[in-house]
């Protein structure tokens, strides 16, 4: 366990006031109203008293079908995020966690909008088991030549009430508890433990994932993931052989970057208008897939790739023996979402939401999703990590716009005395 994590678990759990509140019970057949239970947890830390289900019911079709439906996402997003200029590097993985937890909360039509918009194909009863058993086989891989490492983490606001069952299923399906800040008269502090808890699950790379003002007093729950990957090249390229050389940008230009070389037997394909590679790292578990669209056609082959197209040239790699010339590379990309989603068809989540499933009630919305991730690729291997932060939001802020003549006071708050009274008819006077 966490450093940070042992600290908060150390602290006394919550003390509860059962509450009954009517909402809809996962599973139960549209349009069925229940009682559920919630619980108004104070203290430091609440999780449902279910354990994680280490054995989820889950079959291979099932699982196939949450991976289909993921990569399918993740290149709808990469078209979106594309058009932004520069290098761009996301996790996926990460942002559809996070966005499951908070699907898991989501009723009515804007569940149906982020089903949609996630390609989330399966039913909430079979969507978090399968999220559950993805997680678990990422984890169940022999680790002795490389590192990754996935955690999920909710918070929320101190006395403020949750049903169980949305607690119940973060518990069973993502290993997540609620750890419980004060968001109402502590944004910034919150704030920052939040970003403390993802820099420590990546090591210090992504250590300002939710940016100042983001979070504030109409904040009630942030769903966070986190995720590390370390590994070495199973063919580690030879220091002495990396040289200063030409890339060519897109405009025709280029610039000299320091290129690795290396021969060796690997996954090559071909097709119209591109080349690929597969890089394996050690332990044959993992691999870097490369697609090099040929000079010039790189916008063309760039806005045609989907998970469709990546099937493809995966399908069609076959064992060659590839002189790979490579560049060293390290940058890092941070996203605000809400834009890409609301294209993308969830924009109902952002207003008018329908998260009942969180606690019975419908004044819920996702204010923000913010995203970050760093990549560093070397002689040696690579270094990647991510980190997704969805925040959600109490009550839509009333909107004033002052654009009329008006009237306006100076007053003594305590003492409610008027010391100054005004009214402006032409500011521009």
């Amino acid at each position: 366990m966490k450093k940070l994590d042992r600290k908060i678990a150390a602290l006394s759990m919550f003390a509860s006031t059962a509450l009954a509140f009517a909402g809809c019970v996962p599973g139960l057949e549209s349009g069925t109203e229940a009682e559920e239970e919630t619980i108004v947890p104070t203290g430091d830390f609440v999780r449902s008293d279910r354990l994680r289900n280490t054995s989820p019911a889950v079959d291979t079709d099932q699982l196939a079908q949450l991976v289909a439906g993921n990569s399918v996402f993740a290149f709808d997003l990469y078209q979106y995020l594309r058009s932004s200029d520069g290098n761009l590097f996301f996790s996926p993985y990460s942002i559809s966690s996070a966005l499951a937890m908070t699907y898991a909360g989501a009723r009515g039509s804007t569940e149906q909008a982020m089903a949609g918009a996630l390609d989330f194909t399966l039913g909430q009863e079979s969507l978090h088991p399968a999220f559950n058993a993805l997680d678990l086989a990422l984890k169940s891989r022999d680790q002795d030549s490389f590192q990754l490492e996935i955690a999920n983490a909710t918070w929320g606001q101190n006395g403020y009430p949750f049903l169980v069952s949305f607690l119940d299923v973060l518990a069973e399906n993502y290993d997540a508890g609620m750890r419980l800040l004060d968001f109402v008269n502590d944004p910034e502090p919150s704030r920052q433990i939040i970003n403390d808890w993802v820099s420590e699950q990546t090591q210090g790379r992504i250590q300002e994932l939710v940016a100042s003002g983001m979070i504030t007093p109409l904040t009630r729950l942030v769903l966070t993931n986190a995720i590390f990957f370390k590994a070495d090249w199973k063919y580690v390229f030879p220091e002495e052989s990396t040289r200063s050389a030409a890339f060519n940008l897109r405009d025709g230009s280029s610039v000299n970057v320091p290129m690795m070389s290396h021969a060796f037997a690997t996954g090559y394909a071909s097709g119209d208008g591109y080349e690929a590679v597969e890089v394996p790292y050690m332990g044959d578990q993992l691999s870097m897939l490369v697609v090099v669209p040929a000079a010039g056609r790189f916008d063309e082959i760039e806005a045609g790739l989907d998970s469709a197209k990546v099937d493809q040239i995966v399908d069609g790699l076959a064992l060659e023996n590839v002189a790979l010339t490579l560049p060293k590379w390290s940058f890092s990309s941070d996203f605000s979402l809400k834009t890409a989603l609301t294209e993308l068809g969830m924009g109902e989540a952002f207003a008018g939401a329908d998260f009942s499933g969180m606690t019975g009630t419908r004044e819920l919305f996702i204010s923000e999703v913010v995203h970050q991730a760093k990549v560093s690729v070397d002689e040696r291997g690579t270094e990647a990590s991510a980190g997704t932060a969805v925040i959600i939001q109490a009550g839509l802020p009333v909107t004033v716009t002052v654009d009329r003549p008006f009237v306006f006071m100076i007053r003594d708050l305590e003492t409610r005395a008027i010391l100054f009274v005004g009214r402006v008819l032409n500011p521009a006077l």
